[in-house]
């Protein structure tokens, strides 16, 4: 197999289009029906119908499948060795790729090697011995508290956009307000419809990766916040948050929405809306809160995951105490 260029991989990262969605009329699925190989279509559709993975993960895996193929044509899966993956390793790696998208797309690579060996698709696992680059231990960020209450008062003292309609900054306290109270994660919020919120029982029902169900609390400012909005904005039914086309507003607007109130509030460049919930998951651990139920408010399916979260609360200690010990 011939090393593919950096450049080919840079160009196809800036050239990656957003994800369609699945027709309703015939069912097909684009990220599935676009794969031009039987076996990775059949490696797909297993994830799509069986592992009811997300539409996310099921582009990403699938475009890692295409891109490892048609870096050489003559490569099949039956066919490939170790040594192909390590040049495609390196090619990712030349590339400037990270670390993280690099295992992303091993991890892709792996999960299809696992499924074809135990359906005896592919006679062997050519990946089993390649050795990723390891990730640094990163201690997740987060806002203290007095910066999460300036990031919260932002949209209400923010300067009104022109044509921006009368509801939208109760639109944007409601989901920062709902980013803490709930820790959801941003694909979540953007998901949500009116009936996932139950006012009655203080709660959220949240759709999760690999679409599973969870419930979490809300606090009563998020579901005051979420009340001013929906009456405001007139909304009895179907997606929670809406854009000024009264659309399901999308990610890419949450994500931009937040960066105007991060600038305006003067919080650090390092925060996004996924460090809500390290704030959520963190300020709860500060709070008291034992590590299983905040692994079970975060929808984490292992513990390990939560558990980063009790190492910035023991640095927090730390400080604290080194601050105040006489000896310390």
């Amino acid at each position: 197999m011939t090393s593919p260029s950096p450049q080919k991989l840079k160009k196809r990262a800036k050239t990656h289009k957003p994800e369609k969605k699945r027709s309703r009329s015939t069912g097909r699925n684009p990220a599935i029906e676009g794969v031009s190989d039987p076996l990775s279509q059949t490696f797909l559709r297993y994830l799509d119908a069986d592992r009811n993975v997300s539409p996310y993960t099921l582009r990403n895996y699938s475009a890692t499948l295409e891109e490892f193929l048609s870096m050489s044509p003559e490569i099949k899966w039956n066919s490939a060795q170790e040594k192909d993956f390590r040049n495609y390793l390196l090619a990712l790696s030349k590339a400037g790729q990270a670390k993280t998208t690099i295992r992303t797309k091993f991890a892709a690579l792996r999960s299809f090697y696992r499924f074809a060996t135990q359906r005896k698709l592919v006679a062997s696992n050519p990946i089993t011995g390649i050795l990723l680059p390891k990730l640094p231990k990163k201690l997740p960020a987060f806002l203290t508290e007095g910066q999460m209450e300036t990031l919260l008062a932002t949209p209400s003292n923010a300067k009104k956009e022109k044509q921006a309609p009368s509801w939208m900054a109760l639109r944007d306290t409601a989901i920062l307000e709902l980013f803490y109270s709930a820790g959801v994660r941003l694909a979540e919020l953007t998901a949500l419809d009116v009936a996932d919120i139950d006012p009655i029982s203080e709660t959220v029902k949240v759709m999760g990766k690999g679409r599973k169900e969870r419930i979490c609390p809300v606090g009563p400012e998020a579901l005051q916040a979420l009340q001013l909005y929906r009456q405001a904005a007139k909304i009895a039914a179907g997606p929670l948050f809406i854009n000024k086309l009264r659309k399901r507003i999308s990610r890419r607007s949450i994500w931009l929405l937040f960066q105007k109130y991060r600038r305006m509030g003067q919080l650090p460049d390092t925060i996004s809306p996924h460090k809500l919930r390290h704030t959520f998951a963190t300020h709860l651990l500060d709070g008291g809160a034992d590590l299983r139920s905040v692994q079970s408010l975060l929808g984490h399916k292992s513990l390990s995951t939560t558990q980063i979260y009790t190492h910035v609360s023991t640095e927090k200690m730390k400080k604290i105490y080194e601050s105040a010990h006489p000896r310390a």
